[in-house]
């Protein structure tokens, strides 16, 4: 938190650029708390107070905030479908998510929304004056227990192919093979009917549109025996 010198002329300190911030919160107590610390820093500048998503968007289109800092879970509209709201309409308006909900699915979906930043609640005063001076600045700013949870999510995500079947797996390596639809039922001892099943179950589960394309895949991340 910044502090002008007390030298500084007054004209000085007036002449320079306050972000303007607007706070989301369903809970009054909340909207307090984070009034007296916007009160107390000098290069931040409180301009409204919304109770709900609807009230932010209403808000919005009248002041035109620089920053929102946006509850996640509230009645009605949720944070996430508010900032989805808010970028779609004022791309400028950057929005940092401020809640007690550290899930990696909420994580996903409010930087899906276009979030820049995400921020628990207990976050100190030094750590959200920076956030919100990145967020104007257009930089991101997570808090350590949501890039955790991203970083758990993609760790432990499962691994292509992981859901091919032992029969689909065999399909896939004959067709990496090269062979014909009807050369593998005749391999497999199945119908050219079953073939195309099985082919049609492995382009949906690799996420591919076309037999070429799951051969590449099946080649590139070593999925046939």
């Amino acid at each position: 938190m910044t502090t002008p010198h007390s030298s500084q002329p007054n004209s000085e300190r007036n002449s320079k650029k306050r972000i303007r911030v607007l706070i989301t919160d369903d809970q009054a107590l909340v909207r307090t708390g984070l009034r007296f610390f916007l009160l107390a820093s000098d290069d931040l500048e409180l301009v409204g107070e919304a109770e709900s998503g609807e009230e932010a968007l209403q808000l919005c289109t009248q002041i035109q905030p620089d920053v929102v800092l946006m509850d996640l879970i509230m009645p009605g509209m949720n944070g996430t479908v508010a900032t989805r709201s808010i970028r779609e309409r004022w791309s400028h308006i950057q929005v940092i998510i401020l809640t007690n909900f550290q899930e990696a699915g909420l994580v996903q979906e409010a930087l899906q929304a276009g979030a820049v930043g995400y921020l628990l609640k207990n976050v100190s005063a030094d750590e959200l004056t920076e956030a919100i001076r990145a967020a104007y600045a257009g930089r991101p700013t997570l808090a350590p227990e949501a890039t955790q949870a991203l970083i758990q999510v993609v760790t432990h995500a499962p691994s292509l192919g992981h859901d091919l079947t032992p029969r689909e797996r065999e399909v896939l390596t004959l067709m990496v093979k090269g062979m014909s639809n009807p050369e593998i039922a005749e391999r497999l001892a199945i119908s050219l009917s079953t073939v195309k099943f099985h082919i049609s179950s492995i382009l949906s589960k690799l996420g591919v549109a076309s037999r070429a394309e799951a051969v590449a895949l099946a080649w590139q991340y070593h999925l046939t025996s």
